[in-house]
């Protein structure tokens, strides 16, 4: 049974530390916008970038005070994932998804591991990366003395290049199931492979991991094979989900703002309009106010899921299953909202910039593909169809990796 960590009740965020996590996570915003049009062009790992985030100190906002950590709550963490994504969607995913791993060890692992592995990525400011891609099952664990034998690939690996550390998940033919562990990426038999090269989000670290006769030692597995998840357990997937959510959120809002940004400093009127600047003809401030209407309410019920998550990842292994699945609901009505928005935002600025705004040295292009490449992580209509069972018959979702 996972470690109640957060049986008890741990202080919020303060207003200091979140005016100081915002404030950092601004001027990190900042240099990564300076560089992220040609970075977008030229893909590939983002080394130097990914060291101005371990040295913001961000890297720790979700770890417990007790492990040496910032021990902020959920909704500061997405705030800051938001802002990073305004300017550069793709390193804000490898930051997000850090987060993900982290969360990952405090729902599943016990005392001892958590202790063990978080208060190390305090002191030695590990970046983690994913490898827990469930629906890729090549990647075997056999039984052997004090442990497993991990063989085959794992793919939609984000963030696993230049990590420390990666969460894993592994099928155990013996019970048909599944376990979840956390492994080094120096360790002998793993090799990360560079190899992701989707049109969007193109920064990410997402290729293949490959594991060749790994030991992984008992102590290291946070989920045993043929383990019920709990309630608890299960909110793991809400913080991804809530993660893509303020990530397709983030892309929305920096397509909108550099529209805005374009539209009164560069785009002329239409001859037809009968005015003299763009931000004048009524057409256009009739269809920004149309986008800041998808954004607004994402926002607002954004925000409100994540103070919904941090309620329940609380709560602990006090969390009931009726708790868990309401959460679900609010996520998922978080997430169909941004979705939407960043996809119509990032599309439909062209329409109100105009063609010379194509041009390559904007890159405004990026947002629709970084969006585009991202909400296709998995279908929105389940999630539409998780709203409408609800709505009609109260029904909540059954608890998956996506939902």
């Amino acid at each position: 049974m996972p470690f109640a960590l957060h049986s008890r009740a741990l202080p919020t965020a303060t207003s200091n530390q979140q005016e100081d996590a915002l404030a950092i996570a601004s001027a990190l915003a900042g240099q990564l916008a300076s560089t992220a049009v040609a970075r977008d062009r030229a893909g590939g790992h983002a080394q130097q970038e990914r060291e101005w985030i371990r040295a913001s100190g961000l890297l720790t906002l979700s770890i417990p005070v007790e492990f040496g950590g910032q021990g902020a709550d959920w909704s500061l963490v997405f705030q800051v994932i938001r802002l990073l994504a305004k300017a550069d969607s793709a390193l804000a995913h490898v930051f997000a998804f850090h987060h993900l791993q982290l969360a990952g060890i405090q729902l599943y692992g016990n005392a001892q591991q958590q202790r063990r592995l978080l208060a190390a990525t305090v002191e030695q400011k590990f970046f983690w990366g994913n490898a827990l891609n469930p629906l890729d099952k090549r990647t075997t664990a056999t039984r052997t003395d004090g442990g497993y034998i991990l063989n085959g690939i794992k793919s939609f690996s984000s963030g696993s290049v230049g990590a420390e550390w990666l969460t894993i998940s592994a099928w155990d033919e013996q019970t048909q199931s599944a376990l979840i562990a956390a492994v080094p990426t120096t360790q002998k038999g793993i090799s990360v492979q560079a190899d992701w090269d989707a049109f969007g989000q193109k920064q990410t670290d997402s290729g293949n991991v490959h594991f060749e006769n790994v030991f992984l030692p008992v102590d290291l597995v946070l989920q045993a094979p043929a383990t019920l998840p709990t309630a608890q357990a299960t909110l793991r997937s809400q913080v991804a989900q809530l993660i893509m959510t303020n990530l397709y959120l983030g892309i929305g809002l920096g397509a909108f703002d550099a529209a805005r940004q374009y539209t009164q400093e560069q785009a002329r009127a239409w001859f037809a309009a009968g005015v003299e600047k763009a931000t004048d003809d009524p057409f256009i401030q009739h269809r920004y106010g149309e986008l800041w209407l998808l954004l607004r309410p994402a926002v607002a019920l954004a925000d409100q899921a994540a103070a919904s998550l941090e309620k329940a990842f609380r709560q602990g292994p006090l969390v009931t299953a009726e708790t868990r699945g309401e959460l679900a609901i609010a996520v998922a009505e978080a997430k169909c909202l941004a979705h939407r928005a960043g996809i119509e935002v990032s599309s439909q600025m062209f329409e109100l910039t105009g063609a010379r705004s194509t041009s390559a040295r904007y890159g405004y292009d990026r947002f629709w593909r970084n969006v585009r490449v991202h909400t296709l992580h998995d279908p929105i209509d389940y999630k539409l169809r998780d709203l409408g069972r609800y709505v009609l018959n109260g029904s909540l979702p059954e608890p998956t990796a996506y939902s």
